[in-house]
């Protein structure tokens, strides 16, 4: 069919030309906002739970008792053969140094202790993690005040001492430090990929500047409105989420582009004018991108049900990267690359031939034949190769991770906490933290020491102590006036009950994130519950298992959610119930396969010691969001065949004309989510993986094989009950 010569141009032209103007202006802008994202990043557990969760409440109500909020840490000081006296005195300056560096607790100092071989020294050094307007100090200045911390501590210690951190202030600097390289890293190697595949695709040396060019700039956008909204505390950006957001927007923007650019080098060969062919391809690429982007980001929403903050908080930091590389992919990219012209696409300029309908001829318009010709053993053939793959999920151990086994890498702070678990009690700086009535406080204190998994020494469970009485008592009367002190705090050193309520600690007889620990404050929850009084149970170690539970919950009622969501969606695109429901369930079959094979990797190649709660929500909710892109691009073009070929025809055509342009994006978004595996995290390496090896399976196996055939086994039935379903082939 021969296409008009001439496209009317309107109003909407000019409003796509001004909006490209604006995201061109503001996406420049924004590109610095990408860097002072940092800035407003919370990586700590308890900014992940929500105000009802009971080790929140006890962080809320403990604060009254503690004058300075506090995030506990060590500094290590360990040699091959034992400490000497002149060692030791070393250590002392080096504590002293320690006092000096602004952003640490100085009254909560503790004087050093020694390991029972002699050779390691531990010096507790709490950091302040709160303003004196009790505004939270932000992760990259807990960053700061730990390095300058260990910085004093081996200026002091020289080259003969070994200086670590440990403790969950160390660890917390880690994952800050990890996080650090989502600005250079991660965006560059994400880039470098793209730009290699896409110079593949195109075989142009021009061609994929413009989509890289149109990714930044929606990177920029997406940054700039993600700052304010988190520095306002609108939403809690996490270094995951900004992890994600990152890879989301170059591999969804580059989808975008490829479908856009496709068509609109099908358009070249009818029209002469470049401004034409665009208009055109603009107004047939639109419904299947626009829904594409409207389903992704309707999906993130969803996570607005979660009981995590962090999750809560991902939906709309990556719907409105999603929304504004929507935005630009729409406007900046269909206006520079018309204005360009043919040039773009040397050396294969397309040119005037009328000659665009590439559904007979070429690999894929071969590959739909095959496919036409053995349409059941092909559907059948890809179903029991996706159920042979689910068949590995009883490897996936999403039993979680302890803090050490969360790094793929090993930074001084996992070999310091390694060091400190194995010299010293496992359990101290990250004690159980518990809110009772004054008046039952004797009561819990017993119950608590009587609990398996809780330290047996005399001071494992005490009221806490007041460290600012403590100061002022060691000013007046020396280091005298505590000798030979033992066990608990006398009652004149402990906090004072507020509003009836007062604050006792228990010191963990396991690390504070091992298994051993979290079954242990399970048990201690029940325990003490049921005992007379409001006791509530709180710290570290409960504040992962609430996170946990939270995840736990989450998977049960997103998932459902989002199911039902991207169902509808699909409904009204394809205006069909029964094309819906199929790639609904395709695309969960894929999932659960990516999964299995995941589960099988994780355990039998990387090695890692399991997954997160979290792993299967968040694969589940980027493989189904993305990978139904790929039948929403695959199908709307089918349909749109259909209407006049006819429904087994239009299967054909339509995976013939869309097989390549398909399969280059999938193979551009499972290579920018591979990328997250340059940050040294397990989490997400292991959705990186996840994503882009479902995002393949789904490209390769699915789209390609399962749905086509499938389609064309159905026949036209597939479109009830719209009337295409009673319409003559």
């Amino acid at each position: 069919m021969t296409a008009p010569t001439t496209v009317r141009r309107g109003r909407p032209v000019f409003t796509v030309i001004a909006v490209a103007i604006l995201v061109l202006l503001v996406g420049g802008a924004g590109g610095s906002y990408q860097g002072k994202l940092s800035e407003v990043q919370k990586n700590d557990n308890a900014s992940y739970l929500p105000g009802s969760a009971e080790s929140t409440r006890v962080s809320n109500e403990s604060a009254e008792f503690i004058k300075v909020p506090t995030i506990p840490g060590f500094v290590l000081f360990d040699k091959t053969e034992p400490l000497t006296d002149a060692d030791k005195t070393t250590i002392l300056d080096a504590q002293k140094a320690i006092s000096a560096v602004d952003g640490v607790d100085t009254d909560g100092i503790a004087a050093p202790t020694y390991s029972s071989d002699g050779r390691t020294a531990s010096l507790f050094v709490p950091l302040v993690a709160e303003t004196d307007d009790g505004t939270p100090i932000q992760g990259d200045a807990l960053a700061e005040t730990e390095n300058a911390v260990i910085a004093a501590a081996q200026q002091t210690a020289g080259d003969t001492i070994t200086v670590l951190p440990a403790g969950p202030g160390g660890l917390l600097v880690a994952f800050i430090d990890a996080f650090s390289g989502l600005d250079g890293a991660l965006l560059g190697a994400a880039l470098l990929v793209v730009i290699l595949i896409l110079l593949v695709v195109y075989r142009s040396p021009v061609l994929w500047f413009f989509p890289i060019i149109s990714a930044v700039l929606a990177l920029g956008v997406s940054s700039l409105i993600i700052y304010f909204l988190a520095k306002a505390d609108l939403l809690t950006l996490t270094g995951q989420s900004q992890g994600i957001l990152s890879v989301l927007v170059l591999g969804a923007g580059t989808d975008y582009a490829l479908l856009l650019i496709s068509r609109y080098r099908e358009e070249l060969h009818n029209y002469e004018n470049r401004f034409d062919a665009m208009i055109t391809a603009w107004k047939e690429s639109a419904p299947a991108i626009f829904a594409s982007a409207a389903t992704v980001i309707i999906g993130l929403l969803c996570l607005s049900f979660s009981e995590l903050n962090s999750n809560k908080s991902l939906g709309p930091v990556a719907a409105i990267g999603i929304g504004c590389t929507l935005l630009v992919m729409m406007t900046f990219l269909p206006v520079v690359l018309s204005a360009a012209g043919r040039w773009v696409f040397w050396p294969r300029k397309p040119k005037i031939d009328h000659a665009s309908d590439l559904t007979t001829h070429g690999l894929w318009g071969r590959i739909a034949a095959l496919i036409a010709a053995r349409h059941r053993a092909a559907w059948i053939g890809a179903t029991v190769v996706l159920l042979l793959c689910i068949i590995g999920v009883v490897s996936l151990d999403t039993g979680g991770l302890t803090t050490t086994q969360t790094f793929t890498n090993k930074p001084p702070a996992v070999t310091g906490q390694e060091l400190y678990d194995s010299k010293f009690d496992p359990g101290t700086g990250a004690p159980v933290v518990m809110t009772v009535d004054a008046a039952d406080a004797a009561g819990v204190i017993e119950a608590a020491r009587s609990a398996p998994g809780i330290a047996t020494k005399e001071n494992s469970v005490c009221v806490q102590a007041d460290f600012a009485k403590i100061a002022a008592l060691l000013q007046s009367l020396g280091p005298a006036a505590l000798a030979g002190q033992t066990g608990c705090a006398p009652v004149q050193l402990q906090v004072e009950p507020i509003d009836g309520r007062t604050l006792v600690n228990a010191t963990l007889a396991d690390p504070y994130d091992s298994p051993a620990a979290l079954a242990t404050v399970k048990n201690l929850r029940a325990t003490v519950h049921d005992l007379p009084g409001d006791v509530r149970v709180g710290g570290q170690t409960a504040t992962t298992i609430d996170v946990q539970d939270a995840a736990v919950h989450d998977n049960k009622l997103i998932i459902p959610i989002v199911l039902v969501v991207i169902f509808l969606v699909l409904a009204v695109l394809l205006r069909a119930l029964l094309a819906p429901l199929i790639l609904i369930v395709t695309v969960v079959l894929s999932f659960a396969a990516a999964l299995g094979v995941s589960g099988l990797f994780f355990t039998h190649v990387f090695g890692f010691a399991g997954a997160d709660q979290s792993f299967p929500l968040f694969a589940f909710v980027f493989l189904v969001a993305l990978g139904i892109d790929y039948n929403i691009f695959l199908m709307t073009r089918v349909r749109e065949e259909t209407l006049e070929h006819g429904t087994r025809e239009g299967v054909t055509r339509g995976l013939a004309v869309t097989g390549g342009v398909i399969t280059s994006a999938g193979i551009v978004l499972a290579a920018t989510f591979a990328v997250l595996g340059v940050l040294p995290l397990v989490f997400l390496a292991e959705v990186g993986f996840a994503v882009a090896f479902g995002v393949l399976l789904d490209t390769i196996v699915v789209r390609s094989i399962l749905v086509p055939a499938l389609s064309y086994d159905i026949g036209k039935k597939i479109w009830w009950p719209s009337a295409l379903a009673k319409a003559a082939d």
